[in-house]
């Protein structure tokens, strides 16, 4: 339950991040109230990355402490996973703000979410940092 737990503190750390990014892009860049859902899906992506790479350092530091195991082999098999999330996330982002009228940060809450609890920590305590 710890390692749940701290896994659990890392995402919301690296959500955060990824949240942030996303925001700042689409406040501050300007995109104009109705947005190509291209642009809106690049920025969701580039949040995504800096998230994805927020969570990595402290999931293999400080959540799985697997900083012993080769390095190499968890980078390579969290890009797998990672790839998955981020085609995930933009996929959903930009179905919801497409198809649902959702405005872009609730649907990204929404898709996030979803792949969250789903997705990303069954694969990254199963597969990566095993």
């Amino acid at each position: 339950m710890i390692t749940f737990t701290k896994a659990q503190l890392a995402s919301l750390l690296a959500t955060g991040v990824d949240f942030l990014v996303t925001f700042v892009l689409l406040r501050w860049v300007g995109v104009p109230p109705v947005a190509a859902s291209a642009r809106v899906t690049f920025y969701g992506v580039t949040g995504t990355l800096c998230g994805g790479f927020t969570y990595f350092m402290i999931s293999r530091n400080w959540v799985f402490n697997a900083q012993e195991k080769k390095w190499m082999a968890q980078v390579n098999r969290y890009v797998l996973v990672w790839i998955g999330n981020l085609v995930l996330n933009a996929s959903g982002l930009y179905l919801l703000t497409r198809y649902t009228g959702i405005q872009p940060m609730p649907a990204k809450v929404i898709t996030a979410t979803l792949v969250a609890v789903f997705y990303n920590y069954p694969l990254q305590k199963r597969f990566v940092f095993k």
